[in-house]
């Protein structure tokens, strides 16, 4: 069983196996989450990233993390040359960032709000379309026990909570609807819906380094 959970703050802050960057084709980072990203854990990041590239748009690769507490880096190319966007483009680049945490046997991830900042997408079809593709992918991404959209600010927050209600209330997977309080950031919400897949014996509260899989700053509701 997956757990979902939204949490407001830096996604640099986390200690998962695997946070994802929202990329350029060329993999440059230089704005947005990808400056945050190589500010706080260093520049060796974009240089094993450059190597690997240029990547279509849609794709996606793995590096390691350098000083943050996440395991690795997966630059999800969800924007092109121009850091522009599209709905196609961020479905392409989650399910690539999926199939990329499958590879390297990450059991949580933390996905930003890809191509809602420099890509100027709108947040709420954005949120609809990264949380649908998450679900999508959780029944074939048997590793992975905990997703969590790291987000900045009560609108992106909103969005994504919107999303996940209504993806919740239409699955038939056996998800709790009432969602089950977490640790988060945020004081006046937190969501978190179990995701039922075949064969799970339960969370994993531990990453295969033997580290805590996530640590959002913040106390239980």
């Amino acid at each position: 069983m997956a757990r979902i959970e939204l949490w407001n703050g830096d996604i640099c802050d986390l200690e998962v196996d695997a946070i994802v960057n929202a990329a350029t084709v060329s993999l440059w980072m230089a704005t947005g989450v990808s400056g945050a990203i190589k500010h706080a854990g260093g520049d060796q990041i974009e240089f094993a990233a450059i190597r690997q590239g240029p990547v279509p748009l849609g794709g996606a690769v793995v590096t390691p993390a350098g000083r943050l507490a996440a395991r690795a880096v997966i630059h999800a190319v969800s924007l092109d040359r121009d850091r522009r966007t599209s709905g196609p483009a961020i479905e392409a680049a989650v399910r690539s960032a999926m199939g990329r945490a499958r590879d390297i046997n990450a059991t949580s991830i933390a996905f930003p709000a890809l191509g809602t900042g420099v890509g100027g997408f709108p947040m709420e079809e954005a949120a609809r379309i990264t949380v649908a593709t998450v679900r999508d992918e959780l029944p074939v991404s048997p590793s992975i026990q905990h997703v969590i959209f790291a987000l900045r600010g009560a609108a992106a927050y909103q969005a994504f909570a919107v999303a996940l209600a209504a993806t919740a209330q239409g699955s038939s997977s056996g998800e709790d609807a009432a969602g089950h309080a977490t640790a988060n950031s945020s004081p006046d919400a937190s969501w978190a819906w179990p995701i039922s897949r075949s064969g799970d014996t339960g969370e994993d509260e531990t990453g295969p380094l033997g580290r805590p899989a996530a640590k959002p700053s913040g106390g239980p509701l």
